[in-house]
């Protein structure tokens, strides 16, 4: 115990600031963009006839239920 501070209490973490650069936020940002597109198009677009995997309705079936929720109309 050596290491935490005379305040903290036993079994506790000290937490540390872990600084990001520009460069690597805007890496996180577009990643996070990136993702969330795909997932609004799996979604709320994907529905056969504008399905990039075909004339499937394989994922508008799969997320069906979902789609309901989040208010996206599908029929």
């Amino acid at each position: 115990m050596a290491n935490s501070p005379s305040h903290a209490l036993p079994g506790a973490s000290v937490t540390r600031r872990r600084s990001i650069s520009i460069a690597g936020g805007n890496q996180w940002l577009i990643g996070t963009v990136l993702v969330v597109a795909l997932l609004y198009y799996l979604i709320g677009v994907d529905e056969g006839a504008y399905s990039i995997f075909g004339k499937s309705m394989f994922i508008h079936e799969f997320v069906h239920d979902a789609r309901h929720f989040l208010g996206f109309p599908c029929h």
